[in-house]
C-alpha cells in the first residue's frame, strides 16, 4: 500500500480506466471496490481524475483488497505492476522516466525523410 504513496503519481498518468476494468474491480468476484464507487469512478469524464478517485479509494480499502487490485491490474495492464511491487517501484520509474526522455530525444533528432 506504500507503493500508492509513492508511486500514485506515476499512476495517474499510466492506468487505464476504462469501463470494463473498474467494472472488474467491484465485481463480486473481486470486490476492491465497492458498486457506488465504481458508478462514482466511471461518471468522471478525464481519465487522470478517474484513477485519481479510484487510488483514493484502494487507498482506504484492505490490504487484501490491494492485491485483489494488483492482481486485477496484472491481467489488464500488467506493465504496470512493476510500479507498485519492484522496490516501491523505483527501478521500474527510473526505467520509464529513461525510457521516455531517449524516446521524446529520438523524436527530436529523427531525420526527416
Amino acid at each position: 500500500m506504500r507503493a500508492l504513496d509513492m508511486n500514485g503519481v506515476h499512476l495517474l498518468d499510466l492506468i487505464d480506466p476504462n469501463h470494463a476494468f473498474v467494472t472488474e474491480l467491484a465485481s463480486p468476484d473481486v470486490g476492491c471496490i465497492t458498486w457506488s464507487q465504481r458508478d462514482h469512478i466511471v461518471n468522471i469524464v478525464q481519465p487522470r481524475d478517474r484513477n485519481e478517485k479510484l487510488l483514493k479509494f484502494i487507498a482506504r480499502r484492505s490490504v487484501a483488497d490491494f492485491n485483489k487490485f494488483i492482481n486485477v491490474l496484472s491481467k489488464e495492464q500488467a506493465h504496470l505492476v512493476p510500479l507498485l511491487l519492484t522496490d516501491g517501484g523505483k527501478t521500474f520509474i527510473s526505467f520509464w522516466e529513461q525510457a521516455y526522455s531517449q524516446q521524446s530525444l529520438c523524436k527530436c533528432y529523427a531525420p526527416l525523410v
